[in-house]
């Protein structure tokens, strides 16, 4: 029930944030290097964890690495083939009708919600520009 809530509460707010959001650069601009927050997020939650206390500090997650490690629990359990039927995937639950164009606003151009790299990143960079994880039902 608690997902159901996350989910909705989100498809409902990040729509109408990322309208607000400053129009995107070209996307050659903003792809994130390989060597940034270089974990091999498909060995084990652990990994995703490495990932995610990375991404915050890199990019300065509002609240910190704490607060990133929470949302994920809450939306996924660190799961990055997370899926839930109302059509969210991924560590941070993002809606898949929106992933490719947030993929390539934040940095990840043509890469799956499920690849943990891109949806972490991608999540941090999007909740530190929002101000916060507010966004996110489970924040």
């Amino acid at each position: 029930m608690k997902l159901r809530r996350c989910a909705l509460a989100a498809a409902i707010a990040l729509p109408a944030l990322l309208s607000l959001l400053p129009p995107a650069a070209h996307a050659a601009d903003r792809t994130i290097p390989k060597r940034v927050c270089d974990f091999d997020w498909r060995g084990s939650r652990l990994e995703v964890k490495r990932l995610i206390r990375c991404a915050a500090r890199h990019w300065g997650s509002p609240g910190g690495a704490d607060k990133a490690l929470d949302v994920a629990r809450c939306e996924s359990g660190f799961r990055t083939s997370a899926y839930n039927p109302g059509g969210y995937a991924g560590v941070y639950q993002h809606a898949i009708r929106y992933w490719p164009d947030r993929a390539d606003r934040w940095g990840f151009p043509d890469r799956s919600v499920y690849n943990g790299r891109a949806n972490i990143i991608v999540s941090v960079r999007m909740a530190k520009s929002a101000n916060g994880w507010g966004i996110w039902g489970c924040a």
